[in-house]
């Protein structure tokens, strides 16, 4: 399988991998030394996802639901954001790129990856590997073991920062390893800075979340009316909800002037049968008064 390499990068020393004997009881491959060449023949489309991290097979682990659920939530916040705001692309965890340090080779995967529009390199339909280097990785831990949440926490935050990659977002369901990360401008990962408990994206302007919200994952119709979230998220669903309320309104115009006019209508009604009985109330004392006459014989006409 041909695949484009990424250009040489010449940050910073990182640590190098270390060695793990595969666990033959469960078949896993994980720890097993392989060739780049055949890593990326063999292992990186294989059906349980593996990295690369100089010659080392590091598998991928498993997330139970609840870290599922939680990176299902982010990735769709970030999908609307880009729908809104088309100035990057994404990609999931079954592509990786690779980055070259001094003295090692790594090959990962992120469970999301995001490449802004002004990256010199650009994905394109049939890549099935990027060969550039990502703008921003989010990782969602696992707790399956120790080595896999230094791997995520220490290893990668250590290659992302010597890569070059712009932020590095961890996102831990227990809440005790989240972290959010950007490249300072003496190349250094800095938390970024919170207020009020809001991350906002120091490379996706306008981008936004509060932390909470990644353990509560509001509904989409409820974020839609957040500040925090109102300016990407269901803005056509916004439109229509505000275009319906604008009939509602007009609808209950038309309604109380129908009302208005029918209770004028009734008034109206009512004025016309009291002239009408009074207009027959008169004529019976004419009638009367004719009768009165032509008893004491007087023939009168009126």
């Amino acid at each position: 399988m041909k695949v484009m390499y990424a250009k040489e990068n010449q940050a910073r020393e990182v640590d190098p991998p270390k060695r793990i004997f595969p666990d033959e009881d469960n078949q896993s491959e994980n720890g097993r030394w392989v060739s780049e060449e055949e890593y990326w023949e063999n292992y990186y489309e294989a059906e349980d996802s593996y990295e690369w991290n100089n010659g080392i097979l590091e598998e991928k682990p498993v997330s139970d639901y609840e870290a599922y659920l939680m990176g299902k939530w982010f990735s769709e916040l970030l999908e609307h954001f880009l729908r809104v705001y088309p100035i990057a692309k994404t990609m999931g965890m079954e592509m990786g790129f690779r980055m070259k340090f001094p003295k090692k080779i790594t090959i990962r995967k992120p469970d999301i990856g995001v490449i802004l529009n002004t990256n010199p390199v650009q994905i394109k339909g049939p890549d099935r590997s990027f060969s550039g280097i990502i703008d921003m990785c989010i990782e969602i831990l696992s707790d399956s073991n120790r080595n896999e949440i230094e791997r995520d926490t220490k290893v990668k935050k250590k290659e992302y920062c010597a890569g070059k990659i712009h932020e590095y977002y961890i996102l831990d369901r227990k809440q005790r390893y989240t972290a959010f990360y950007y490249l300072d401008k003496l190349g250094k990962y800095t938390k970024i800075p919170q207020k009020d408990g809001i991350i906002r994206s120091v490379h996706l302007p306008g981008f936004q979340f509060r932390i909470s919200d990644l353990y509560v994952r509001p509904e989409l119709e409820q974020m839609s009316e957040d500040p925090i979230y109102k300016s990407f998220i269901l803005p056509y669903y916004q439109q229509v909800k505000q275009q319906a309320e604008k009939e509602k309104q007009r609808a209950e115009k038309e309604k109380n002037r129908a009302e208005r006019e029918k209770k004028r209508a009734e008034r109206e009604k009512q004025q016309a049968e009291k002239q009408k009985k009074r207009a027959e109330e008169a004529e019976q004392r004419v009638e009367m008064l004719l009768l009165r006459l032509k008893s004491l014989g007087i023939d009168a006409e009126l």
